[in-house]
């Protein structure tokens, strides 16, 4: 009995490492078969150029465009929508993408402008708004090992770190929310 089991163990090796070999192609065969990603750069000069100012300029995207995320090529056309208050929407139709780049505002940029000054310059609180009564807005509750998030509207306007009623688009129920950026709320009671 003993005779056969090492020639068992022969027998199964070439077994396991065909498994194991299998096991390994399997996720670089996923890997190969990802479409294309769209160029961010790309996308980030369009903006420029569509709203005539540079990043962290008045007028101009507020930050870069996050190199992490990844967007199926667009075979198509993009789309870029008229600049709103505070941002303007890059979208392809073809691929069932839309992207929401926050800009940065006069009245922001003076705003910081100031504040590394050491001054006040006596503006309200409202004309430095981070979020204006009527923009769209994304609601996010998150937690430890989770995070969800809607669009909902502002209905009224706010600083960053105030609260502030938002409306969802779901059932138009205002609740409230907590302003953790520029188009970005959070769902109060949710770190």
């Amino acid at each position: 009995m003993n005779r056969n089991l090492p020639t068992t163990r022969i027998t199964l090796r070439p077994l396991a490492l065909a498994a194991a070999a299998l096991g390994v192609a399997a996720p670089l065969a996923a890997q190969n078969a990802l479409p294309p990603a769209q160029d961010l750069g790309q996308l980030e000069r369009m903006v420029v150029a569509s709203v005539g100012a540079d990043v962290g300029m008045p007028g101009g995207p507020l930050a870069p465009i996050d190199r992490r995320m990844r967007l199926a090529a667009c075979p198509g056309a993009i789309q870029i929508d008229p600049p709103g208050t505070s941002s303007v929407t890059v979208r392809c139709t073809t691929s069932g993408w839309r992207l929401r780049v926050p800009l940065m505002r006069a009245a922001m940029a003076m705003n910081a402008s100031a504040t590394m000054g050491g001054g006040n310059d006596g503006t309200t609180a409202s004309a430095n708004a981070a979020v204006r009564k009527g923009d769209p807005v994304q609601l996010v509750a998150q937690g430890s090992s989770f995070s969800i998030s809607v669009d909902a509207t502002a209905m009224e306007d706010a600083d960053i770190g105030r609260r502030v009623r938002v409306a969802t688009n779901s059932k138009g129920s205002t609740i409230f929310a907590e302003v953790i950026d520029v188009g970005r709320v959070r769902l109060i009671g949710f770190k």
